[in-house]
């Protein structure tokens, strides 16, 4: 079983119009409604490759039982702590002319400090029964980095943290086994205009790998002493929102069946690829999956030399 955790859950709503004009009026040409957080989309993935997954997430209010209703009619385990605020929504404008999406995200809902234990209690008891770990998105606004590192320093589950700012500085205390920020995130965490160092820096900050998202580009990863690219043999045209998602459902199913990082990597890409050409968030293109995964580019590259 693999284990997606996501602290602050929401409602996606997704429009799909012709263009995204700032100030102006703009017909939808079709909706799409889902539970969604980082973390659902990475289960959504997994679970459509055929993973036993099971969603851990704190949900209240009309969208908390929307949430909660989602996920079971979509067939995936969940462990959802009732919460007394409103889950959050999350609203995605896609403009289908040129492949843009304009994410408007709601903050998600305060919890209280007994809400937060039995959220922590539960991702605990679960982790400790699961081949893999994932610690996805943002944290509820009241809620301490630091109180999500000791939640991953207690789930001894090989672990993967994908999160920003000070949540990701202050998870790598907990030496999780992969990190995946994005470009900005990696440069806006360590000053390093170049990823490599980027990665190398956070490395030497208590991650045991990093995997850097880099959009178009493909990804970076550099595993101890062994460093990587991985590029996709075609550019994708399409909504881009939930990509770095199916990166990181790639990786714990790698992490969880011990896959080594060469065949991790590739199914990262073409997942990512194939996401993009999908409508919504959390589920990817089976045909452009196969085409991808056949025309990745993947190469060894010389990683700076880290400390510690």
């Amino acid at each position: 079983m693999i284990l997606t955790v996501t602290p602050n859950p929401a409602w996606d709503v997704t429009y799909h119009v012709g263009s995204v004009v700032p100030g102006g009026t703009h017909r939808v040409r079709a909706v799409a409604e889902r539970a969604g957080g980082k973390g659902v989309n990475v289960a959504r993935i997994l679970h459509s490759l055929g993973h036993d997954v099971l969603v851990s997430a704190p949900a209240g209010g009309v969208h908390g039982e929307l949430i909660r209703d989602d996920l079971t009619a979509s067939g995936l385990g969940h462990a959802i702590i009732p919460i007394r605020g409103e889950s959050r929504r999350t609203v995605t404008a896609v403009a289908t002319d040129d492949g843009e999406a304009t994410l408007f995200n709601e903050p998600g809902p305060e919890l209280g400090t007994g809400e937060w234990a039995a959220f922590a209690a539960h991702v605990v008891d679960h982790g400790s029964r699961a081949s893999a770990a994932v610690f996805s998105g943002s944290l509820p606004r009241n809620i301490d980095p630091h109180s999500y590192t000791a939640l991953l320093e207690q789930v001894h589950a090989p672990s993967i943290v994908d999160a920003s700012g000070h949540t990701l500085e202050s998870a790598l205390a907990a030496r999780p086994d992969i990190v995946k920020p994005n470009a900005d995130e990696l440069a806006e965490l360590t000053g390093c205009r170049d990823p490599l160092a980027g990665a190398v820096a956070l490395i030497e900050r208590g991650a045991r790998a990093v995997v850097a998202s880099l959009g178009p580009d493909g990804l970076l990863a550099v595993t101890g002493d062994t460093a990587y690219r991985a590029v996709p043999g075609e550019r994708v045209r399409g909504n881009p929102t939930g990509a770095g998602d199916s990166v990181v459902a790639a990786l714990a199913a790698g992490l969880a069946l011990h896959e080594p990082w060469p065949h991790r990597l590739r199914e990262a890409v073409a997942l990512s690829a194939a996401t993009v050409a999908a409508p919504v968030a959390g589920e990817f293109d089976q045909d452009s999956y196969r085409r991808q995964l056949a025309a990745v580019h993947l190469e060894e590259i010389h990683a700076p030399r880290h400390h510690g």
